[in-house]
């Protein structure tokens, strides 16, 4: 089983999320990131970027995650990422209609890109990956790309070609929300997401 590790930087949705049986036995260490020090990745398979993060602490430390990132780690990143931490990301903001499922004819405008991908023997497909996004990527060339928006770019993908290790990225939030004690759907992903990360096929 791979070693995951999760930057937290104090918020309270984070912490419920962090202290949940059913996910901290996938967690093999929780990095309080106040404290943080380069070498605790020195041990670590995937690294998880929550949303939200606090900004001043997650610059700080960058230089250690893209050093990660050259020895070949693998980092999940999670949410809107207007900041440009890592590499190749092209991330565009999107209004973010959160209520979309009220609307008539309803649809999320998600389009599952490739269903046979790894992470859906552990998830079910888009109704585990549904809930608003807040903006898209615009991936690079090599990209596989797992979950688009039909009127243009990435709501997740997998990039094996920006740098040596593995970089997971997905503007969905499922810790927010699980943590923020509401969007049945983050739960589901989160069950499903930390065991593929753990043991899937990546």
């Amino acid at each position: 089983m791979r070693k995951i590790a999760f930057l937290y930087s104090g918020s309270s949705h984070h912490h419920r999320t962090v202290q949940e049986p059913k996910y901290s036995r996938y967690l093999h260490r929780v990095m309080y990131m106040p404290e943080f020090q380069a070498e605790w990745l020195d041990d670590i398979d995937v690294l998880i970027i929550p949303s939200q993060i606090n900004v001043r602490l997650m610059e700080r430390a960058l230089p250690a995650v893209h050093a990660f990132l050259e020895r070949g780690g693998i980092v999940a990143a999670l949410g809107a990422q207007p900041e440009s931490w890592l590499p190749a990301h092209n991330w565009e903001f999107r209004p973010t209609n959160f209520w979309w499922w009220l609307d008539r004819n309803a649809a999320s405008g998600l389009v599952l890109d490739q269903p046979e991908y790894g992470l859906f023997r552990y998830i079910n497909g888009l109704a585990d990956a549904t809930w608003h996004y807040h903006g898209v990527f615009h991936p690079p060339a090599g990209a596989e790309i797992i979950i688009s928006v039909e009127s243009g770019g990435a709501i997740m993908y997998v990039d094996r070609q920006s740098t040596p290790g593995t970089l997971i990225m997905t503007t969905l939030d499922p810790e927010f929300h699980y943590g923020s004690y509401f969007m049945p759907a983050t739960e589901r992903f989160l069950d499903g997401f930390l065991p593929w990360l753990a043991e899937g096929e990546l």
